[in-house]
């Protein structure tokens, strides 16, 4: 009851960042001519977040899991699919958001800039591949996700909902390839997270150069833009290890015990709650709405 309570209160504060995020981008996005590559990835890793959130809630709340008006076996596919594809999404969009840091900070003569003139173009073609890859490579799991039931060859994963264990053949196929895939990713987040604190480690001595000039140095966008993308991105290869530590633990006794199933759905909630909280943190107009909002509430009390 205590990691139910906990998972709630989780949800609830990373569901209300991201459509805060989210809603704040698409009220001043018709006040830009062109919006930013990097803030359509951020925008749709918070849309991403938010369905990836609810699902989990509605999986394990058993109130809000009546409420869907169909039968409980549907249920349990389509909230378990759904769920899967968008922690996969979760994995490639932040890869990506490295990868347009990249671009965008790279100097001309870099093999990846001449990606710059077309970036939105290149981003909605990612999100194409991203989806397709990630809708075929879990459909398995509308397969093998059934309704409870007191069969004894079930991985009971919720209270209403079980996965049938898979040929041992089959289940390190497809593990294999999420394994691959996942690897894939967090690969190129690692590399392009070297190449972001070589560019600060750069930006950092140029500043002590100018500062030894006599010269005020500021903090320009790029670096603060680069810190961003390198905070989540750190953050994510953190919390992806100590999840795939637990599933794979999970996966490979062939058994979900109750306790490791509520800790795995902690873990592998927390970069989905705090990336919109770095990311709100780091944006100068949304702090200083915050602000306004803050001294008007003072003063409204006081």
């Amino acid at each position: 009851m205590l990691f139910k309570n906990v998972y709630f209160f989780q949800a609830g504060i990373g569901t209300l960042a991201n459509a805060f995020f989210l809603v704040f981008h698409i009220f001043t996005g018709h006040q830009v001519h062109r919006p930013k590559p990097i803030d359509t990835v951020t925008c749709h890793l918070a849309s991403v977040h938010i369905v990836m959130l609810l699902t989990t809630l509605l999986i394990l709340s058993e109130d809000m899991f009546q409420l869907l008006n169909f039968s409980n076996e549907l249920k349990c596919k389509l909230l378990f699919y759904v769920n899967r594809v968008t922690r996969n999404l979760s994995i490639s969009n932040t890869c990506l958001l490295s990868i347009i840091q990249i671009i965008t900070i790279s100097p001309s003569s870099f093999c990846l800039s001449r990606f710059k003139q077309k970036l939105t173009h290149y981003i909605v073609i990612a999100f194409f591949c991203f989806w397709s890859l990630n809708l075929s490579s879990n459909s398995h799991m509308i397969i093998y996700t059934v309704a409870h039931s007191n069969r004894t060859n079930l991985l009971n994963v919720s209270k209403n909902c079980s996965l049938s264990k898979m040929n041992s053949i089959i289940m390190a196929l497809f593990l294999s390839l999420s394994l691959f895939q996942n690897i894939f990713f967090v690969g190129i987040m690692l590399l392009s997270s070297m190449y972001m604190i070589i560019f600060l480690c750069s930006h950092h001595r140029k500043s002590e150069y100018l500062h030894s000039m006599r010269i005020s140095p500021r903090i320009s966008p790029a670096k603060r833009a680069t810190c961003t993308v390198l905070v989540l991105v750190s953050f994510f290869v953190i919390m992806y290890c100590v999840d795939i530590i637990i599933s794979s633990f999970s996966a490979v006794l062939q058994k979900y015990e109750p306790i490791v199933l509520d800790i795995h759905r902690l873990v592998g909630n927390v970069y989905a709650v705090v990336s919109p909280l770095v990311l709100i943190g780091s944006d100068k107009r949304i702090i200083g709405i915050l602000q306004k909002l803050i001294e008007m509430i003072i003063v409204l009390s006081s």
